[in-house]
Order: structure tokens, then C-alpha cells, then sequence
């Protein structure tokens, strides 16, 4: 239990903005601050921080107080973990009294699951530090892979020994249980027993957005690689670790991702960690699994500008593509650069010098458009596949929240591949009608799950109103509020209408200027 002077001396050193800058990037509004708000899907900075009262508040959902609240909300942590963060963050030493073992039995399961990842984490650098095998095995491969040890340090990396109970036996010496080790991930347990998961293997600790350790990642040594089914084995989800919603290298990233206001996004651990060493710190990596909503939302709170960084096969090909609408839709600007075929991130930072590296990121990434239209439009002649690729392109665009950045790239686009403007517009409009349709369907069939009643075949889409009679949207759809065309055309006779914003659902739109003699469209 944190002594009571300790506590006050805690809560008069916190500052509200130094502690909601870890997580959101605030800027100036007069006397305040303002951001993102972390607490729900904010397009409008609509958190406010004021320095003078030392609170924030969001004026849309409501969430904020005073730093340890702040922290509370955010990090789903109780109020002594918040005061130890605070007591961290300003270098205050934490006082704290003789718990009794009522108290002891009653500490929270998810910090027991925080300290145990915490001591594993410097038991494994400990051993890559220390123990003859880390040091000839685990500190070797390290060296192997150019890494040096003050990246190491950075990133806290380790090495878990060969023998296949030896963190287990380490960590029940020191007091832990095994339970906490097991729903840690740390440890297995069958029919068979107890065994260690990371034997044998190079150790990546994750870090959250705060610092804690929720996760590994465990990598098998080069000379054992060859036959091996699986060369990194991870945490599995837990109470503390779910992997759609975390970042390898953000807690490492956030400061330079604010500072240079533009991330970029690696595949793997070694492609982070050879981009820091090379001098390029606003990097994160999802390690292999499919970017979330989640993880995309986190960025958002630090820049809108994400620059996917991937090697140039066909893999890395598919990891930019895959991502790429969920980003857009999300409100961010991306950039994409595939590296030399060959080379990932890791190699290619380990042959260029800090400056090469830089300037040629500077001069070969490309927004999405020039990337997607090169992939599948550019020196394409089957006309099909053509029509494909112009199709998914305008669908990407379809997506994206902000109507003016909308409207340029279908002009860019258009220009691009010399087709007319309306063309584009009115095929983008389809996509935005049957998004809007799938989302009423979505909305009548969770109202009709709720009633327990089979949902309805058709869309709460209303029909298209008579120019005397406007259309009304119903229910279902009058909360919508879908991305928009860039010049929504005026739709055929029984198509859905088109939604306007500020207006709703419409059935003539004014057109804008011709930009030539030939009259443009809507």
C-alpha cells in the first residue's frame, strides 16, 4: 500500500499535460490544449486539456479528469498502478507499507500478470547478458544481425535458455505461480505438465503504449531455423495482451511519430529495430497479422500520415494492399514504398547509411493512388482486368471520410488514366450506396436480433423522392452518416438516393462549373 505522503506528493507533480501527451498530440488552443479523444473513434479533436485546472475533458463522450483518472480510463488500470506510473514519470520514490495477506490475496489479477511479464522480461535480458549460453548463443545471433547494444538495451531483448522448465524453475524459486505463468503465455501446461513456450529462442519483449510488458515474441536461432514450422512463436491473447490491439515498437516510436508527424509501418521485430538503429525512430510493426481498426485508431491519436514500408515480393505486395482501405476509411494519408526485391526493411536499413535510407524513402514512396494504379492499371491491356483494377481503385477512394481529399484524388485519378471525371464520380457513388445499404441491412438486422424476429430481405434504403417531394430517410438510415461522392450525380429512376452532407438523402444535386466546354456532371 503507497504511503500516504507519497500519494500527495504523486498527485502535486502530475501534470495533466505531460501525461495525456504520452497517448494523444495535443496543440496549442489558446490556454488549452486540444487532441483526439483516445476514448472513442474522435474524426474532431474534441479533447480538451487545460494546463491551469490540471484536468481534460472530452466534450463528445464525456471521459477525462485529473491525470491519475486520465490514467485510470486509459490504461484500464487501478488507482495504485496509476500512481506508481505518475511516481515513474516524475522520479519520485514510492513509499509503501507492509501489505497484510488479506490485502496481498486481493491484488489484482491483471497486475499480477503485469509483474510477472516485468520479471520474465529481465530474467530473459538477463540471461542474454550473463549466462555462457545467452552470451555464446543468444548474444551472438544479436551480433549476427548487425544489432548493437545499445539497441539491445532499447529494446530490452533477451534469450531464453535451452532447457525446457528453465524460466519456470527460475520464476517458482522467486515466488511466482505457475498460474500467472501460464495465463501469461509464458509457460504451457498439458497432460504432460509445465514447460517453458521460448525455449531455445532470441526474446522480443512488447511493450504497450504505456510501457507495460504484455507480450513476447520468441524467434528461433538461425542454425535452427531450416524444418522449423514456426520461426516466432508470440504471446496468445490474455487478459492484458490482445494482439489486434497492440503495435510492436510504439511505446519505443510515440515521441518521434509526434515530432516527425508521419509513422511508418514495417512487417517484423528486426525491421523496427534496424530502422532505430539506422536513425529512423517513428516506426511500429504488426508482426504479421492483419492491421485492426484498433491499431489504427492508436496511430491516429499521434498523426494522421502512415508510410507502409515493405519488402517488394509478392508478400509485402499483398501487406500493403491489404490495409489500405481500412486506413482511408480511418482518415489517414498514405504513402507506400515497396524496397528493392530482396531486401526487407532490416537488410536494407543494415546497408545504408542513415542519410541513404532517409533520402531514398523521401524520394520513392508514393501515395496510394500511384501505388494501386502501377499494381493494376498501369501497362494493363485486358480490358477486364483493367476495368478491375480501375473498379478497386475508386472503391479505395470511396472510402475516405474527407470529401475534398475525395474529390482530388478522383480528379488525379481520372487525369491519370485518361477517363472522364463523371464517369469515375458515378461509379464511386455506387460503392457509397451500397455501403450505405449494407449498413442499414447491418443496423435492421442487429434491431432484429435484438427483437429475436428473422431480419427483412430488403434495405431500409429509401426509394428516390419526386423533386416537389424530398426524400425522408428512415429511421434506420436518418443517424447514417456514410462518406460522400465528390459530385453525386442525380440517381436513374428506383436507384437509392444519394447522401449529401448537411442534407441527407437527396434526388438532384446542383452541379458544379463545366470545367471546359463539355458540361461536367453533378
Amino acid at each position: 500500500m503507497i504511503d500516504r505522503a507519497t500519494v500527495d506528493k504523486i498527485i502535486d507533480a502530475a501534470r495533466i499535460v505531460d501525461v495525456v501527451g504520452e497517448f494523444v498530440t495535443l496543440r496549442k488552443a489558446g490556454v488549452n490544449y486540444k487532441g483526439l479523444c483516445p476514448f472513442h473513434d474522435d474524426r474532431n479533436p474534441s479533447f480538451m486539456v487545460s494546463p491551469a485546472k490540471n484536468i481534460c475533458h472530452c466534450f463528445v463522450c464525456g471521459k477525462g479528469g485529473p491525470p491519475v483518472k486520465f490514467l485510470m480510463e486509459h490504461e484500464q488500470i487501478t488507482y495504485p498502478e496509476a500512481l506508481r506510473w505518475l511516481a515513474r514519470k516524475y522520479n519520485i520514490e514510492v513509499v509503501e507499507k507492509e501489505l497484510t495477506d488479506e490485502e496481498r490475496a486481493q491484488q489484482n489479477e491483471r497486475e499480477s500478470m503485469f509483474v510477472v511479464n516485468e520479471w520474465a522480461r529481465d530474467w530473459f535480458h538477463d540471461t542474454l547478458k550473463n549466462d555462457p549460453d545467452g552470451i555464446a548463443i543468444g548474444r551472438q545471433y544479436f551480433r549476427s544481425r548487425g544489432i548493437r547494444d545499445d539497441i539491445i538495451e532499447r529494446f530490452q531483448l533477451g534469450y531464453a535458455p535451452q532447457r525446457r522448465d528453465a524460466l519456470l524453475t527460475a520464476a517458482t524459486a522467486k515466488g511466482y505461480r505457475k498460474e500467472f505463468l501460464v495465463k501469461t503465455g509464458l509457460c504451457i501446461e498439458n497432460e504432460r505438465g509445465a514447460y517453458d513456450r521460448y525455449s531455445g529462442r532470441a526474446i522480443f519483449p512488447w511493450l504497450n503504449i504505456s510501457g507495460k510488458v504484455v507480450a513476447f515474441g520468441g524467434r528461433v536461432l538461425d542454425s535452427r531455423t531450416k524444418g522449423v514450422a514456426q520461426k516466432y512463436v508470440n504471446s496468445p491473447d490474455s487478459d492484458i495482451y490482445h494482439k489486434e490491439r497492440e503495435l510492436y515498437g510504439i511505446y519505443q516510436a510515440k515521441k518521434a511519430i509526434v515530432k516527425e508527424d508521419r509513422v511508418f509501418m514495417v512487417e517484423g521485430y528486426t525491421d523496427v529495430i534496424a530502422m532505430h538503429q539506422a536513425g529512423i525512430e517513428n516506426v511500429v510493426a504488426n508482426s504479421g497479422t492483419a492491421l485492426s481498426v484498433y491499431q489504427i485508431r492508436m496511430l491516429h491519436r499521434f498523426t494522421q500520415n502512415i508510410t507502409l514500408l515493405y519488402d517488394g515480393d509478392e508478400a509485402g505486395i499483398h501487406a500493403a494492399m491489404r490495409g489500405t482501405d481500412m486506413l482511408l476509411a480511418e482518415g489517414m494519408n498514405i504513402k507506400v514504398l515497396l524496397l528493392p526485391d530482396g531486401d526487407d526493411p532490416d537488410s536494407f536499413a543494415r546497408k545504408h547509411s542513415t542519410e541513404e535510407l532517409k533520402k531514398y524513402i523521401d524520394e520513392n514512396q508514393t501515395d496510394f493512388i500511384t501505388f494501386k494504379t502501377h499494381l493494376t492499371v498501369q501497362d494493363v491491356t485486358d480490358p477486364v482486368k483493367r476495368s478491375q483494377g480501375i473498379g478497386g481503385i475508386v472503391k479505395s477512394i470511396s472510402v475516405i471520410p474527407d470529401q475534398i481529399l475525395r474529390s482530388t484524388y478522383i480528379a488525379d485519378f481520372a487525369q491519370r488514366i485518361g477517363m472522364k471525371e463523371e464517369t469515375l464520380v458515378a461509379e464511386m457513388n455506387k460503392y457509397i450506396r451500397a455501403n450505405i445499404e449494407e449498413k442499414a441491412k447491418e443496423r435492421e438486422r442487429e434491431e432484429q436480433r435484438r427483437k429475436g424476429a428473422p431480419a427483412a430481405a430488403t434495405p431500409s434504403i429509401p426509394a428516390a423522392a419526386t423533386p416537389s417531394t424530398p426524400a425522408a430517410a428512415t429511421p434506420s438510415t436518418a443517424t447514417a452518416s456514410p462518406p460522400t461522392g465528390a459530385y453525386p450525380p442525380t440517381p436513374s429512376p428506383g436507384e437509392p438516393p444519394v447522401w449529401i452532407p448537411g442534407e441527407g438523402f437527396a434526388e438532384e444535386v446542383t452541379p458544379t462549373p463545366p470545367r471546359s466546354e463539355e458540361r461536367r456532371v453533378g
